[in-house]
């Protein structure tokens, strides 16, 4: 079966606009790109299609980066509005992004799927204890480090992303708090990161798919164009009101609900892990 295919595109198009509408809400929430509901919807949308875990969840992470530029972006440009995006960051970790996306990207062809989903439950589990506790006791430093250890961190967090299929946010946002930088700061910075990892990450899964035999036909390598085209409408529509809504919630609140979210996702992936 084929998501082109007319008998299975109409009772799809309800969940993948909802999708769409959670992840561009998550994306201006918490600074994310979206891909910590994506990819599980995605992998299940491929999977009801017929396609074979060790192909479906590849796809669910290459479209998930897909979906994530426009989100981010739109994201980034409300913090950034906001003067709360550290820009100092962002471009020092411009380049070792992109090599840590690339060498994910790479990782993809040939991992199993459940290397995608056992690190997507380890770094999401980390990130949702700290935010859940409060922060006390998570810090490594009261600032961030230097240049060379940022760009370190950059390079780790584009490689994690790449294997999650998420545009980086709670990743960085981890990296980011664990040295001190206040939650709204980490928060709109990271929608950043995630224009940095989506646009060669989404390139990465097309190369590292293309040439499968087993793709569907609306598919550019690890990309699904049908479910990207799908999902983008009413992500857009959602993404103004999550950053609206994090700049009017306080640190603790912002904080607890980022870490219950990340704690949902855990346990639907683990869940997936038990399944396969």
């Amino acid at each position: 079966m084929s998501l082109l295919d007319p008998a299975t595109l109409l009772p799809l198009i309800g969940v993948l606009a909802f999708a769409g509408a959670l992840i561009g809400f998550l994306a201006g929430l918490f600074g994310i790109g979206g891909g910590a509901i994506s990819v599980p919807v995605f992998y299940e949308v491929f999977k009801a299609l017929g396609h074979s875990a060790d192909l479906a969840m590849p796809m669910a992470v290459g479209t998930s980066l897909a979906v994530i530029i426009p989100t981010s972006i739109q994201s980034s440009r409300g913090h950034f509005k906001r003067g709360t995006v550290d820009m100092d960051v962002l471009r020092l970790w411009a380049l070792p992004v992109l090599v840590g996306v690339m060498l994910g990207a790479a990782i993809a062809r040939f991992a199993d799927p459940e290397v995608f989903q056992i690190v997507f439950v380890a770094v999401a589990a980390i990130n949702a204890a700290k935010l859940l506790s409060g922060g006390a006791g998570w810090r490594l430093r009261d600032s961030l480090p230097g240049r060379g250890v940022l760009r370190a961190y950059g390079a780790g967090v584009g490689l994690i992303s790449a294997l999650m299929g998420i545009g980086g946010g709670a990743v960085s946002n981890l990296v980011l708090t664990l040295h001190n930088v206040p939650i709204h700061r980490a928060v709109s910075t990271s929608a950043g990161v995630g224009v940095l990892i989506a646009i060669p990450g989404t390139l990465g899964y097309m190369i590292a798919g293309w040439g499968r035999v087993d793709l569907p036909p609306d598919a550019i390598g690890f990309v699904s164009l049908a479910t990207f085209a799908l999902t983008i409408p009413t992500s857009l529509l959602t993404t103004r009101f999550g950053v609206r809504l994090a700049h009017g919630l306080s640190r603790q609140t912002l904080e607890r609900a980022f870490g219950a979210f990340l704690l949902a996702v855990c346990a639907r992936f683990i869940w997936l892990i038990v399944d396969l």
